[in-house]
C-alpha cells in the first residue's frame, strides 16, 4: 500500500511538473487600431514603448492579415478557420456568433489544463451557448457586444452577471487581467485581453488626451483632405493608453518571474477606424485592401524566439490557434479542418518547411486575395505589394497568369462564403441553454413608431414608443420546455406611469404587469468624448418583473407590447431577461 501511495504521488508530481513547463499565454487584441498606430512602425505622432518592446524582444510579422471588421477576426483566431465557415458573417443582429459546434482555442487550452480568462470585448455571441463562459473561458469580465457606448464605469458582464465597471474601461479590464495572472501564477494560463479601443466612442481621460488636444499631426493619411483631425487626436491618445496598460501587464509578468515562459502576442482586429497615417496603405476598417487588413503581429517568448526577428511570410488570424497549440505541445485539434497553419517554423527559424500559400479576405460582397507577392483586389486588379504597398498601379497586364489564377480562387471562395452566410443569416437567438438568458435591444426588431437610440444596433435601446401599434419582437429558439420569469430592463417617465407591458409568445401565452414606479435617469456624461458627432447614448435601466411564462421547446417569437397608455409614451427598453424557474 505504501509503495502504491508513493507511485501515485510520483505520478502526480510528473503531471504537475509537465503542466508547469507548458508556456502561459497572454494575448492582446486591440479594436480598430491600425498598423500605423505604433511608434515602432514609424509613426512619430505618438509613443508606444511597451508595445514596441514586444517586437524588439520577439518576432514581428511584416505581412500579417486579419479581417475587415471585428467579429470575423475574433472568430478566425479562436477557431483557426475562415470566418464564414464558423457562422460569423457580420458584426451585429446575430451574424457575429460562432456556431456552437466549433471548437475554440480556449476549449483546447482548458482541456489541456490551462486556466482560461478573457477580459474585454467578446463580440462572438451573448446568449448561451455562445457566451465566452460556454466557449472555454473559466473567467470573463467585459462586454459581449460589438460596441459599448460608454468607457467610464459602464455596466459590464462578469461571468454572466451584470456589474458596474470601475473607472476607465481599458484600465479596469487590465486590472482584472492582472488579478487573473496573479491568481494563476502557479499553473499555465491563457489570459486573453481584447481591449475595446481605439474603437468609438472616442472617450479618453484628460491625462492621455491633453497633449494631443491641439495636435496638428506631422504624419497624416496619404490623402490628407480625408483625415478627421479630432478623430485622429483621440485615437492616438487611446493608443498611448493601451500602451500604458500593456506595460502594466508586462511588468506583472516580470515581477512574478513569469516572463521567461510566457508567450505574449499583440495584434489588432482590423485596420484603423478613420483615415490617419497608416504607412501609405489604401483603405481603412471595412476595406479588403491592405489598409483595412494588415495589422501589427508581435510574438514574444524569451529564449525561444530570437529578439528582433522579422518575418516576411504572409500569415493571418487563422494561424494563431495551430501555432499556439504546437508551441505549447498540445496534441488535441478541432474536429473540423483548419484553414490556418502553425507559424512555429517561421518563429523558430525553420523556414525550409514553409510552403507558399494564398489568403482570402471577404466582407459582405467585397473580396480580395493575397499571395506572398501580390494582392488581387475586389475589382479584379492585381497589385505588386512588394513594390506597391499603396496599391497604386494595376500590374495584371504584366502578370496575366497570376491574375487569372487568383481570380479563379476568389470566385470559388466567394461562392462558398456567400452560401454559408445565407445559411447562418436566420439563426434565432437561443433561450434556456443556461438558467439566465439576456435578449438585448440589439437582437430585437422594432415595429410601429419605435426607434433605436443609436444607428448601431450593437449599442442601442428602444425609444419613442408612442402608441399601442408599436411592438418589439425577438426570434428565439428554446432549448427545452421550461417556465421562465420575465424581466424588462426599462425606463419610464413619471407622466407615463400606469402603462401596462405585456410579453406574448407565438402561441398566445403571455404575462403582463403595469409600470408602477417611475425611473427616468439622465444619459451618461459624454464630456470625455473627443469628437463632435457622437451616436452613442447610454443610461441606466431598472428591472420591471412581468411575471412567468411557459415556453415550449423550439422556434418561437416573443412580442413585447404596451396598452392602457396614460401619457404620450410607454417605456424605453434596454433588454429582456429570462430566468428559468422550472423545467
Amino acid at each position: 500500500m505504501k509503495r502504491l501511495l508513493l507511485l501515485t504521488l510520483f505520478f502526480f508530481h510528473l503531471l504537475s511538473s509537465a503542466a508547469a513547463e507548458k508556456p502561459s499565454i497572454v494575448m492582446f487584441l486591440t479594436d480598430d487600431q491600425g498598423w500605423g498606430d505604433l511608434s515602432i512602425h514609424g509613426n512619430t505622432n505618438l509613443k508606444t514603448p511597451h508595445i514596441d518592446s514586444l517586437a524588439r524582444e520577439g518576432a514581428s510579422f511584416e505581412n500579417f492579415y486579419v479581417c475587415a471588421v471585428c467579429a470575423p477576426t475574433r472568430a478566425e483566431f479562436l477557431t483557426g478557420r475562415y470566418h464564414p465557415k464558423t457562422g460569423v458573417s457580420g458584426v451585429s443582429e446575430g451574424t457575429e456568433r460562432i456556431n456552437p459546434d466549433e471548437t475554440t482555442l480556449a476549449d483546447l487550452l482548458k482541456n489541456a489544463g490551462y486556466a482560461t480568462g478573457a477580459f474585454g470585448k467578446w463580440h462572438n455571441g451573448t446568449q448561451a451557448p455562445y457566451h465566452p463562459n460556454d466557449r472555454g473561458f473559466d473567467e470573463y469580465y467585459g462586454f459581449t457586444s460589438g460596441h459599448w457606448g460608454h468607457y467610464f464605469s459602464p455596466p459590464l458582464d462578469h461571468n454572466r452577471k451584470i456589474v458596474k465597471g470601475n473607472g476607465y474601461l481599458v484600465d479596469d479590464l487590465t486590472d482584472h487581467a492582472i488579478r487573473f495572472i496573479e491568481e494563476n501564477r502557479d499553473e499555465p494560463f491563457f489570459c486573453y485581453i481584447p481591449y475595446n479601443t481605439p474603437h468609438s466612442p472616442m472617450m479618453i481621460d484628460d491625462d492621455f488626451y491633453d497633449h494631443f488636444a491641439d495636435l496638428d499631426p506631422e504624419m497624416k493619411y496619404r490623402d490628407p483632405e480625408k483625415e478627421d483631425l479630432p478623430m485622429t487626436r483621440a485615437a492616438l491618445a487611446m493608443c498611448e493608453n493601451i500602451d500604458w496598460n500593456v506595460g502594466r501587464v508586462l511588468e506583472t509578468l516580470e515581477s512574478l518571474d513569469l516572463s521567461g515562459n510566457t508567450i505574449v502576442i499583440y495584434f489588432s482586429d482590423n485596420g484603423p477606424n478613420s483615415f490617419r497615417w497608416n504607412g501609405g496603405m489604401k483603405g481603412k476598417k471595412g476595406s479588403v485592401d491592405e489598409g483595412g487588413l494588415r495589422t501589427p503581429f508581435f510574438v514574444r517568448w524569451p529564449d525561444r524566439i530570437p529578439a528582433g526577428h522579422q518575418i516576411a511570410k504572409i500569415a493571418g488570424a487563422i494561424d494563431i490557434l495551430p501555432t499556439l497549440l504546437e508551441a505549447a505541445d498540445i496534441p488535441d485539434r478541432p474536429t473540423k479542418p483548419l484553414d490556418g497553419r502553425s507559424l512555429t517554423p517561421l518563429l523558430f527559424g525553420d523556414t525550409g518547411k514553409w510552403d507558399e500559400r494564398i489568403l482570402f479576405h471577404i466582407f459582405r460582397n467585397k473580396l480580395s486575395v493575397r499571395n506572398q507577392r501580390f494582392r488581387l483586389d475586389d475589382s479584379g486588379k492585381l497589385f505588386d505589394i512588394h513594390s506597391d504597398r499603396g496599391q497604386l498601379t494595376d500590374v495584371s497586364g504584366q502578370h496575366p497568369a497570376i491574375a487569372e489564377e487568383l481570380r479563379a480562387a476568389a470566385k470559388a471562395f466567394r461562392i462558398e462564403a456567400q452560401g454559408l452566410a445565407e445559411q447562418n443569416r436566420e439563426r434565432p437567438f437561443t433561450v434556456g441553454y443556461h438558467k439566465h438568458t439576456t435578449l438585448p435591444a440589439r437582437d430585437g426588431v422594432p415595429h410601429g413608431d419605435i426607434q433605436r437610440s443609436s444607428k448601431a444596433p450593437n449599442n442601442s435601446f428602444f425609444e419613442n414608443w408612442t402608441s399601442e401599434d408599436g411592438t418589439i419582437t425577438w426570434k428565439i429558439e428554446v432549448a427545452e420546455p421550461a417556465r421562465f420569469e420575465i424581466t424588462v430592463n426599462c425606463t419610464c417617465r413619471k407622466e407615463d406611469l400606469g402603462v401596462k407591458i405585456k410579453l406574448t409568445d407565438k402561441a398566445g401565452s403571455f404575462t403582463e404587469a403595469p409600470v408602477s414606479e417611475a425611473f427616468d435617469p439622465p444619459l451618461y456624461d459624454k464630456s470625455k468624448e473627443r469628437v463632435a458627432e457622437s451616436h452613442y447614448f447610454v443610461k441606466d435601466f431598472k428591472p420591471l418583473i412581468l411575471g412567468t411564462i411557459s415556453l415550449p421547446a423550439g422556434a418561437n417569437t416573443l412580442t413585447l407590447s404596451a396598452k392602457d397608455f396614460v401619457g404620450t409614451e410607454a417605456i424605453d427598453v434596454h433588454s429582456l431577461e429570462l430566468v428559468k424557474v422550472a423545467p
